[in-house]
């Protein structure tokens, strides 16, 4: 029995690393969930074009947009368990649309992490007509007028709409959210002065902030972007472990064979590690943050804790 048993252990070994050694045999498919041009399909080229240089193989990205990036979350937990279909997913759909509606899939259940690929922080900017040169004007002034001042975001559950809904709930204040179809009318909306604040990406703001059009107070990451090093954190500023990152991350099905998604791991990991792959990241604002597939699972859980007492305590219905 001994011997029967250590034989089926070394086949499944072997079986295990045949997998990982032979995989992948042909063209794979990234999705993302958003349309082409923004951060999300940015990254994923850089990365993808890396990956079949490793690889040896076709790496494909796929934009299918809609539903705030839900579809594409749909199709992966639905895609074949072969391993041929990955996604670079984003917070909402992984953290934070389950607690605003039912979903098709269960984030937790259906998907299997892969590795973290990219985080980076929002910047809170205001118009520069908003009379606050600092982040603890902005508060002050929050204060002082209770609902007269508004920040904009690129919709009802999103990144900047959370950071937003965060600093209220912890600083007491009442910024009132005015959410927008996207990062694009909400720039435009204040450059124009229409509303007065914006959680934005910092390769989003940073033209304007250079050009004078925009006052950045604070950024919403713990430590000080590499990008905006002279811009305070909100935890430094008051607020200590306060957090609102927005992050792009690896998953696939989880009927994919571990053998495969460890083989993912390893090769994602070594394509965020690339010089060059950093450095073109990098002219984007975006940071790699690769790591274990244990450490994603732990970090999406932390993140889904955090915004569903945010979404519960702000009262956040979807649209």
């Amino acid at each position: 029995m001994k011997r029967l048993l250590a034989a089926a252990a070394a086949l499944a070994f072997a079986a295990s690393a045949a997998a990982q050694s032979d995989f992948p045999t042909r063209t794979v498919t990234m999705l993302v969930g958003f349309a082409p041009g923004g951060a999300t399909d940015t990254a994923a080229r850089i990365i993808a074009k890396k990956l079949a240089e490793n690889l040896g193989q076709s790496v494909v990205v796929e934009n299918k947009a809609g539903a705030g990036g839900n579809i594409a979350h749909q199709a992966v937990a639905n895609a074949p368990a072969d391993g041929y279909t990955i996604l670079l997913g984003s917070v909402g759909p992984l953290a934070v649309a389950p607690h605003l509606m039912k979903l098709p899939y269960d984030p937790f259940k259906d998907l299997a992490p892969l590795t973290m690929a990219v985080t980076f922080p929002n910047v809170l900017v205001v118009h520069a007509g908003v009379p606050a040169k600092s982040f603890a004007e902005y508060l002050a002034l929050a204060k002082a007028k209770p609902g007269s001042l508004d920040f904009a975001s690129t919709g009802v559950g999103s990144a900047s709409h959370l950071a937003g809904e965060l600093l209220n709930q912890k600083a007491g204040i009442n910024v009132v959210h005015i959410p927008y179809k996207g990062g694009g009318p909400a720039m435009t909306d204040l450059l124009g002065g229409r509303v007065g604040a914006y959680y934005s990406t910092p390769s989003t703001a940073g033209p304007h902030i250079e050009a004078g059009k925009l006052r950045a107070l604070a950024v919403t990451s713990l430590k000080r972007s590499a990008f905006l090093p002279n811009v305070p954190t909100i935890a430094e500023s008051g607020y200590p472990g306060f957090e609102a990152e927005n992050w792009y991350a690896f998953v696939t099905s989880a009927k994919v064979p571990p053998a495969i998604l460890d083989r993912w791991n390893k090769e994602l990991v070594k394509a965020l590690n690339d010089p060059s792959v950093k450095e073109q990241l990098a002219k984007h604002f975006l940071e790699p943050a690769p790591g274990t597939r244990d450490e994603l699972a732990a970090y999406i859980k932390r993140e889904y804790d955090t915004w569903g007492k945010v979404v519960k305590a702000a009262g956040i219905k979807a649209e």
